[in-house]
């Protein structure tokens, strides 16, 4: 079988978005060094209650014998959020720029999460997973930020050329686990990178905003050998409507992380919960979960409401395009949990606490 540079690109490109990486040079780059943990080794982290990300055979068994649906190259969601400059009091704004990326405007203060205005996520600029829809801010619209969340290292959530577009232009905080602090630097000193660990609540401006990094279940990479240098988390943002958890990207397993951030932090106003790319589930059980699985997680960490993300944007693994949303319905009327309790949102669109 002839590969055309192309197409070995685009594959290196693709497993880069989906998996952590497969840039060769990126395996080179440096990590994290600090004592040893309950969940770091001294060269690794590791998820007690986790499971270790799948070999490489199993990545390449996947990406040469899968039957991706087919998605629209573009596929517009017809809304466009123009933000007000801050928003004060108790209320909070929500806005889905899309994938996994948020606008969250509360008390005088703007935060994103995990910020992607790039057109691929990918490390290459010319192939890899292209996004089917403009982000739902335009970044020349976006207000003054003051804080971003990262949340791991993969390339559809940690986007090196938005956090060096955003540090150029508002120079804000940028809040992430062990280890993630140093590769932003090592790409461009300007990025205002602060790193912590699990379980560590920081405080963010003024007005009762902190943030606390939580375990959850997934792993992180950049390049071929660099697996769980540095660490992953969700984050449990405490605003004065009430606590948001966000869990970026997450496998569901038997469901304790979701469990542990309810006994630890009580209650929560508000759950943002993964629902896409978990095909096949042979391959993504242990990193994603699909829709089912989101439902489940709401129920075990007892938000009083759900958003869903992490699909529809970026195609990066089987299922089509409009899955994830056709089965959070199912998952939801099966459950027999209301359906408005758990929202899909479409980038551009917003929800108000």
């Amino acid at each position: 079988m002839k590969i055309t540079r192309r197409g070995f690109f685009g594959t290196l490109a693709g497993l880069g978005a989906t998996a952590g990486g497969f840039s060769a040079w990126a395996s080179g780059m440096k990590t994290y060094h600090g004592p040893v943990s309950d969940h770091f080794d001294g060269l690794r982290f590791f998820d007690p209650h986790g499971a270790p990300p799948r070999p490489l055979a199993d990545l390449l068994r996947w990406r040469f014998s899968s039957h991706p649906a087919k998605w629209p190259d573009h596929a517009p969601s017809g809304f466009a959020d123009v933000p007000p400059s801050n928003v004060d009091g108790k209320q909070v704004r929500l806005s889905f720029v899309g994938h996994a990326s948020w606008l969250i405007q509360t008390a005088g203060l703007n935060i994103l999460v995990d910020p992607v205005w790039s057109e691929r996520a990918s490390p290459f600029s010319f192939a890899g997973p292209k996004r089917v829809n403009d982000p739902g801010i335009a970044f020349d619209a976006l207000p003054p930020i003051d804080a971003v969340l990262v949340s791991h290292g993969h390339y559809d959530h940690l986007d090196m050329r938005t956090l060096s577009r955003l540090a150029a232009k508002f120079s804000p905080r940028v809040i992430t686990p062990l280890g993630n602090d140093v590769t932003m630097r090592g790409h461009d000193d300007a990025i205002r990178a602060e790193a912590h660990d699990w379980n560590q609540r920081v405080e963010i401006g003024n007005g009762g905003v902190a943030v606390t990094l939580a375990a959850t279940r997934h792993w992180s990479a950049r390049g071929l050998f660099d697996r769980n240098k540095v660490l992953w988390a969700s984050f449990v943002l405490e605003t004065p409507a009430g606590k948001i958890y966000i869990v970026c990207d997450s496998g569901y397993g038997d469901g304790g992380h979701f469990r542990r951030v309810r006994e630890a932090h009580g209650a929560l106003r508000l759950a943002i919960l993964p629902i896409g790319a978990y095909e096949p589930r042979w391959f993504m059980r242990d990193m994603h979960m699909n829709p089912s699985d989101a439902v489940k997680a709401l129920v075990d960490c007892g938000a009083a409401q759900a958003l869903a993300h992490h699909h529809g944007t970026f195609q990066l693994t089987d299922e089509a395009i409009d899955a994830p949303a056709r089965s959070l319905d199912a998952a939801l009327g099966e459950a027999k949990v209301p359906r408005e309790k758990f929202v899909a949102l479409k980038p551009g669109q917003v929800f108000e606490i």
